[in-house]
């Protein structure tokens, strides 16, 4: 999956949890972003890591033996169709890779049709269903490459 990054992605550390929980809270509604100290408990467990980028996107993601799995991903609204997703969806699948994963697992929301459409063409499958996952009910699509 390597491809030519646009953007200048930083590797992300708990030092960077407050810009982290910013992107977060712009991308998320109410009751679903996650705070700071929570993002910097993340990124300390064995196996995380992520990325952020300026432009107003991140990434996080933990790798446990052969598998990896994207914790969350997510772009500023006004940062949006611009292939950032993309990117850092990409970031994490090549280093998830260089740390040993084979699988690669992600949850999204069964009505974000835009993530579901980035998620097909990057050749994730759907593989379970999560039955009202999220705070207004909705299913999560557990999908894997």
């Amino acid at each position: 999956m390597n491809e030519n990054v646009d953007y200048a992605l930083i590797p992300a550390s708990p030092a960077h949890a407050e810009a982290l929980a910013a992107i977060h809270k712009a991308a998320f509604f109410d009751g679903e972003s996650w705070s700071a100290r929570d993002i910097g408990r993340q990124l300390v467990l064995p196996g995380a890591f992520g990325f952020l980028t300026e432009a107003g996107g991140m990434v996080m993601a933990r790798v446990a033996a052969d598998e990896a799995e994207i914790l969350t991903i997510c772009v500023t609204p006004d940062a949006r169709r611009r292939g950032l997703g993309r990117a850092l969806l990409l970031a994490a699948h090549d280093e998830a890779l260089h740390r040993g994963a084979r699988k690669l697992f992600l949850e999204v929301a069964d009505h974000n049709d835009p993530a579901h459409r980035l998620y097909t063409a990057l050749g994730f499958v759907e593989v379970g269903r999560r039955r009202n996952y999220y705070p207004d009910g909705s299913d999560a699509v557990v999908m894997r490459l």
